[in-house]
Parts: structure tokens; C-alpha cells; sequence
């Protein structure tokens, strides 16, 4: 269904993996899409290919978003290329384990926050100046580790309360401006990051998951479609879970 039909949408860190879904998804729907990457230029690239050929839109876009100047050169080649920007989904992230507490570096926070706190509030930043005056959606991809924290992981998980945090407080600023704020929060998701997780903790993880499986990329980008179309238009400030009833 073309419920995006005339919308331009930009996902940061959508080479692959969860971003790539997205993409692929919102441009099914009709968007034209602006696929953000770091490093992985091939993948972008045989992304944009792969929905072009089938009749979308889509233009690979390099651009570190813990950089202010980057993030400013991607909304801008984003805005020549197609003339508008109407959705933004802050799906680029990184996580590192530290294993407890005592692992925990000051690099090891720096890096994680600078892309997942820092990146998504300048990105957010950059897509208001952006948006028409009909308003415009932005989409935050959160974690369930935002609620049930992975011990091993504290600083990641971190970022993304802090990633929760920000989508009501810019939901609770922004709507008078017609603006959108929605924050999706995947669970176990199936991606090239996941796939060498040890069996006996994937067995838990699906164990603690009332629908018995682990999430795919699809089902992520099936929750960002609805957030972005008009039929999630009454829906802000909100984080939505997406994860197949996982509780860790």
C-alpha cells in the first residue's frame, strides 16, 4: 500500500541490518529514501540498487552522525536531491559490552553516547529546520534494554532511556510545530550484529519472548511504517515496544 506517496524520508545508519528494513519498507510504502551510512558504502549502494530497480526512490548518503558537519552535509544532500524532507528515522546506534561495571571506560561511554544520544539529538536538530510548514515525523529507535537493562551492556542500555527521554521531551516541544515524535523499541532482532550470539543465550532470550522467536528486521520497519503514515498520526511522545512481548 502507497500510504507514503510524496514523502521524503531520511534513515540514519540504513546500510544494513534494522536501517536496511526500514528503508526498504517506507519505500514499498511510497517514500522516496535517503539511505545513511557510515563505512558500508557497498551495502548502501546495492540498497539504493535494489529499490530502484524496483521502481523507488533512494539515494546513498555518507555521513557520521556523531559529527555536527556530517549531519549537516546529509540533510542537505538529502534536500537538493529531492526538495523536501518529511520523516527522519534516528536508527543509527552502536553498542559495545563491557561485561559489568568494572569493564566500564570513559571511552566506552563516549563512543556509544556520542552516536546514540549525541547523533540523534543533532539529527533531530537538523530535520526541524528542515520540515515544511505541514510539520514532519521522527521516528527514534530505541531498545527494550531502555526498561530491563542488560548488565553487561549498562552504558548501551543508557543511551537508550536517554533515547526515550528525549522522545517525550521533543514530542512535548515539538507538537504545536505539527511534529510527530514516536520511539520504537525492537527486541532480540535478527541482523548481522546478532548473528554470533551464543545459542544458549538466543535460547533464553526466545524463552523470555511470549511469541517464541526472535524479531526480524520487517517487523521493526512494519512498526516504523505505521508510526510514520497517517493512520499512527494520533500517536506522540510515545515509546511503542516491538518485540514480541520480551522482558528480559
Amino acid at each position: 500500500m502507497a500510504t507514503l506517496t510524496g514523502k521524503v524520508a531520511i534513515v540514519t545508519g540504513s546500510s544494513k541490518g534494522i536501517g536496511a528494513g526500514i528503508v526498504e519498507r517506507l519505500a514499498t510504502d511510497g517514500a522516496s529514501v535517503v539511505v545513511n551510512y557510515s563505512r558500508s558504502q557497498k551495502e548502501a549502494d546495492a540498497l539504493v540498487d535494489k529499490i530502484t530497480h524496483a521502481g523507488g526512490k533512494a539515494l546513498a548518503v555518507q555521513a557520521d552522525i556523531s559529527h555536527p558537519e556530517q549531519i549537516t552535509a546529509l540533510f542537505s544532500a538529502a534536500k537538493e536531491h529531492f526538495g523536501q524532507i518529511d520523516i527522519l528515522v534516528n536508527n543509527a546506534g552502536i553498542y559495545e559490552f563491557a561485561g559489568g561495571i568494572e569493564g566500564i571506560t570513559p571511552e566506552h561511554i563516549d563512543r556509544q553516547f556520542s552516536v546514540n544520544v549525541k547523533g540523534l539529538i543533532l539529527a533531530t536538530q537538523a530535520a526541524v529546520k528542515h520540515f515544511g510548514p505541514e510539520g514532519g515525523v521522527i521516528v527514534n529507535i530505541s531498545s527494550g534494554v531502555a526498561l530491563t537493562p542488560m548488565v553487561a551492556a549498562q552504558v548501551y542500555s543508557s543511551t537508550k532511556g536517554a533515547v526515550d527521554v528525549l522522545t517525550r521531551g521533543f514530542a512535548l516541544e515539538l507538537g504545536s510545530r505539527k511534529i510527530r515524535v514516536v520511539g520504537i523499541a525492537p527486541g532480540l532482532t535478527s541482523t548481522e550484529g546478532t548473528s554470533g550470539m551464543e545459542k544458549e543465550m538466543l535460547d533464553y532470550i526466545i524463552s523470555r519472548t511470549p511469541l517464541g522467536r526472535v524479531g526480524e528486521p520487517s517487523d521493526i520497519a512494519a512498526a516504523v511504517a505505521f508510526a510514520v503514515s497517517q493512520d499512527g498520526g494520533w500517536i506522540t511522545g510515545e515509546t511503542i515496544q516491538v518485540g514480541g512481548g520480551l522482558l528480559f
